[in-house]
């Protein structure tokens, strides 16, 4: 094939690609007309491009004739063409991180299947086997849940942990610590379903606890099940003690938030040796306390540290920013109360301190109403946050320590907006757990991803990323002479192809 200038009667030149046929010239395209020469010349550069990608496209092929490419495609079926793209950027992270240790078709399947459609177990086997022609028994899926917590969870984590420990330089000196609640829609309680304190308000569901441990950066280390009564201010020194033991972790700095603030906590720490960074209740202080900070003149980002008992003390800092937000999150509380008031909606049990209820007070006997003195009096507490610390860093260093608790944050958020990890659809222990298990190690490959993205400057977001694998195909063909099969990667889009490049790049790719 080759580029032709033909000129026209009306003063302008077509640009076309010419196949020599027979001994005969055939148009096989018109690239475009122009009469200026740079125009012209623009579109013969262009013309040579399109020969390289049509002679690509061809290759495929053992024939340029129009019968052979339609017996070709004739011969094709569903099972022809498979969903690859999950397979190879998931996968091929998968493998990275070590998760492939662990041997067995089953877990790869559903961890992969998590990233990519995150669906019951009973629509993941239908996925699986549409999409990618594997075809799974759901008794041997459940089979495999009931024993993957007891076999595999250990092992799990200790990849994680390795692959954490690897990116942080081989030392974590600081970890994350935090807890959420999972809900179900089902109405009976057990062993580890139980109702308790909903950070959602669903508390009249049955739920559970899972606390989940991070390094710097949000990359995973271990995670733990609880009931779903229990208090999490309980959970904080156990879990450490065995992950401690677990991965031999030298003690490091501990933050968390003012959910695990108590006295108890404080003085365990201490006493196993930790240091901790902790999320301070400052309106909760004694008296003379919270004299000393209102006191202050603050001006924005400034700090005071005020000691306590032994090693410890109390760091204070404001944020005009901080004080903004708390402005408006109060004048909003206060919106929504004053609306219940209206309607009647408001009954004596409404009469707590959880979130903005504190404003209510009951008069009289039976009439509810804002105690608008209270919601004033919080207004001199706006932009101010407290830390509770025995470590010696600075001030300055408290802050920017716990400001990266947003990353253990950020880490229940994707599990459960993007993984999904909610509703689950278990009620057997050993399956629930699985499915906490299976969901760990997806949030592992999908930080990694994170990570790498953003270590190659791309656009692209994590979730992004992710929705582009659902269609990178791949095509299982035979050839007609030799009867050997192959297979071929379909042309990607521009941002497909950065994708496939960056994991390319970066990691062995896994074509199963």
């Amino acid at each position: 094939m080759y580029v032709r200038e033909k000129p026209n009667k009306s003063g302008s030149t077509s640009v076309q690609i010419i196949r020599k046929e027979r001994g005969r010239s055939k148009v096989v395209k018109t690239v475009g007309c122009a009469t200026e020469w740079r125009e012209i010349e623009q579109l013969k550069k262009l013309g040579q491009q399109q020969i390289i990608e049509i002679s690509r496209q061809a290759s495929l092929f053992p024939s340029h004739s129009d019968k052979v490419v339609e017996d070709f495609v004739a011969s094709l079926d569903n099972s022809s063409i498979q969903t690859i793209g999950p397979e190879l950027v998931f996968g091929s992270i998968f493998n990275h991180i070590g998760f492939n240790r662990i041997k067995s078709d089953l877990f790869r399947h559903l961890v992969i299947s998590r990233l990519a459609f995150p669906l019951s177990k009973l629509k993941t086997i239908d996925y699986i086997h549409r999409y990618q022609g594997v075809l799974l028994d759901i008794d041997a899926v459940y089979r495999f849940l009931d024993k993957l917590n007891g076999e595999y969870k250990a092992e799990v984590e200790q990849i994680a942990y390795n692959h954490t420990l690897k990116l942080l330089g081989g030392q974590i000196s600081v970890v994350f610590y935090d807890m959420t609640t999972l809900h179900f829609e089902a109405i009976d309680e057990d062993d580890l379903r139980r109702t308790g304190f909903s950070k959602i308000g669903k508390h009249q569901k049955p739920q559970i606890l899972i606390g989940l441990l991070v390094g710097p950066g949000g990359y995973a280390i271990g995670y733990d099940i609880f009931e779903g009564n229990t208090y999490e201010g309980h959970t904080l020194i156990p879990f450490l003690e065995n992950m401690r033991q677990k991965f031999g972790l030298d003690k490091p700095v501990v933050v968390a938030d003012a959910a695990l603030l108590s006295n108890k906590n404080i003085e365990d720490l201490q006493k196993q040796g930790y240091a901790y960074i902790l999320g301070a209740r400052i309106k909760n202080e004694e008296s003379k306390i919270k004299q000393h900070i209102l006191s202050q003149k603050f001006v924005d980002g400034q700090t005071i540290s005020i000691k306590k008992q032994g090693a410890t003390r109390l760091v204070v800092s404001y944020c005009c920013k901080r004080a903004k937000k708390d402005a408006y999150n109060r004048q909003r509380g206060l919106t929504r109360l004053e609306k219940k008031i209206k309607t009647g909606r408001l009954t004596k049990s409404n009469i707590n301190n959880r979130g903005y209820n504190k404003y209510l007070k009951l008069t009289g006997d039976v009439s509810i109403v804002i105690d608008y003195n209270k919601y004033h009096a919080d207004q001199q507490w706006d932009g101010l946050k407290g830390y509770i610390t025995n470590t010696r860093i600075s001030d300055r260093q408290v802050l920017e320590n716990y400001g990266c608790l947003w990353h253990v944050e950020r880490a229940f958020r994707m599990s459960k907006a993007d993984l999904q990890i909610r509703p689950i659809y278990h009620r057997l222990k050993e399956r629930i757990q699985a499915h906490i298990c299976i969901a760990f190690v997806a949030y592992c490959i999908y930080k990694e991803l994170e990570r790498v993205l953003y270590e190659h400057n791309s656009v692209l977001s994590v979730k992004k990323a992710a929705e582009l694998t659902q269609n990178m195909y791949q095509i299982t063909y035979t050839l007609p002479k030799s009867k050997h099969s192959k297979t071929k990667l379909l042309k990607m889009d521009e941002k497909q192809q950065e994708l496939y490049n960056i994991i390319q790049n970066n990691y062995q790719v896994s074509q199963r």
